[in-house]
């Protein structure tokens, strides 16, 4: 794993929560987007080398409703960039890890992504994710 490529925040209202992390982080989100497939709308925000992904359901029986109906608004994940997504979940499947994806399946700004289940990482979902390279 390179680096921690974004940490992810399940917000109710993706508008209100924009113009707070706006204000917050001092910049200006540099993207929005509908993941279809995951059934959320995120706003991504830059700030040095980081990212915050804000995630807004848009079914309510969506993972990101699920979890604000659990545990309430909050960090949801954190991702970690890698060069070869295949390889690592092989790493991970190999090192006992429970994947909540057979495969890569495409997500928001330009990735592949697969989850790693939280009861194995104490607690915490992690993404790990790679650049989709346009050849």
């Amino acid at each position: 794993m390179n680096k921690i490529e974004h940490i992810g925040i399940a917000v109710k209202d993706l508008n209100s929560s924009i113009e707070i992390y706006q204000k917050l982080l001092n910049t200006d989100c540099y993207k929005t987007e509908q993941v279809a497939s995951e059934s959320v709308n995120t706003a991504f925000f830059k700030t040095g080398e980081n990212k915050v992904e804000l995630l807004q359901a848009t079914a309510p029986d969506s993972a990101i409703a699920r979890f604000i109906e659990k545990k309430g608004e909050g960090i949801h994940h954190i991702a970690f960039l890698v060069d070869d997504i295949l390889a690592e979940m092989e790493r991970l499947h190999k090192e006992g890890f429970v994947l909540l994806n057979e495969s890569p399946k495409k997500g928001a700004d330009n990735k592949m992504v697969c989850f790693v289940h939280p009861k194995d990482t104490n607690g915490v979902l992690i993404e790990i994710c790679q650049e989709i390279k346009w050849i």
